[in-house]
């Protein structure tokens, strides 16, 4: 488990969805959970980064997991999520201060997503708005953005997460650039010539 953690860590900050200390990742097993340690840098994860904790109740690893641990708790209770993936990437996050949703508007990014709906949160990390509002959303959404911080992906395993981090990541990349050219990205998706599915 350490070597698949450090794997999808590593892949996550050499992409630039991640700085140094941000973000996190859990798997669930069973009534339990398995989440990164707080401040630990995802790009040189190791064992000790590791924290396994209680599902429903606070035991020994509440104090040095992460400051998420109880949004990916909730997360667990309400989907059939049995991986999450938290990451701060530049473009997706940038794009979410602009509003409720994130339309892509290249063919790939149209078949994964459609939509990623963005939350909007007074505070914005490891709250109780979280834990309540974003279950809900990735009931539906593989992926949601919180507005100003980053992306909350699920899956059934980590790597899964990673895909449809990196996927968004890279929609919104020319998403942004669209925009940087002048594009509007309704028109865009009306030209006949670059498809859909």
């Amino acid at each position: 488990m350490t070597a698949e953690f450090a794997r999808i860590g590593r892949l996550l900050f050499q992409g630039g969805l991640n700085n140094s200390h941000s973000g996190n990742l859990s798997v669930r097993i069973g009534d339990k959970l398995v989440i990164t340690r707080r401040g630990a840098m995802l790009g040189e994860l190791s064992a000790s980064d590791l924290v396994p904790i209680d599902l429903k109740q606070d035991d020994s690893g509440i104090a040095i997991a992460s400051t998420e641990v109880n949004v990916h708790r909730a997360i667990y209770r309400s989907t059939s999520a049995l991986a999450i993936v938290h990451s701060h990437p530049r473009s997706a996050t940038a794009l979410s201060l602009r509003g409720d949703n994130i339309v892509p508007v290249d063919v790939e990014g149209r078949y994964y997503f459609k939509r990623v709906p963005v939350f909007q949160a007074k505070r914005a990390i490891g709250s109780e708005e979280l834990e309540g509002g974003l279950p809900v959303l990735l009931e539906n959404f593989p992926i949601v953005m919180i507005r100003g911080h980053g992306a909350f992906a699920t899956g059934g395993n980590l790597e899964e997460g990673l895909q449809i981090s990196h996927s968004l990541e890279w929609s919104c990349d020319i998403l942004l650039r669209c925009l940087a050219m002048g594009l509007s990205p309704e028109v865009v998706m009306d030209d006949d010539g670059h498809g859909d599915w």
